[in-house]
């Protein structure tokens, strides 16, 4: 085993020269590259203000990506529950949409924000 070499160059890692320097040949993999929304979005600028050591974690890695997609989809699925409870529970219904549109309108804005509210501070604002 040659002890000359770096800990990079004993597990597979190379370099190349620029200039005067030896750089690593590093390359992210992007094949399990997944989409990210608007949650996963969230979470990252979150990680990244408040929860660097986390964030760097994740980013070196290449967890990253995937948790920021995990949270996304498991936001998407909280909010397809949420809403259909909260509007059962306050009972907005087609009927008050066939008759009074505005206050249907109100209310589902209203649920939505709410619900929003909840699956930000469950999922998306937490260590």
């Amino acid at each position: 085993m040659n002890t000359n070499k770096s800990f990079f160059e004993r597990n597979g890692g190379t370099y190349r020269q620029v200039g005067d320097y030896l750089l690593p040949n590093l390359t992210i993999d992007e094949s399990g590259q997944q989409p990210i929304g608007k949650y996963g979005r969230m979470r990252k600028r979150y990680l990244k203000e408040h929860r660097r050591v986390l964030y760097t974690n994740l980013l070196v890695t290449g967890k990253l990506d995937q948790h920021l997609a995990e949270i996304d989809k498991a936001c998407e699925e909280r909010m397809e529950l949420l809403i259909p409870q909260m509007t059962e529970q306050e009972g907005v219904t087609e009927a008050l949409k066939a008759t009074d549109q505005m206050e249907w309108v109100r209310r589902m804005n209203s649920i939505r924000s709410r619900a929003e509210e909840i699956v930000l501070h469950e999922l998306v604002y937490v260590s």
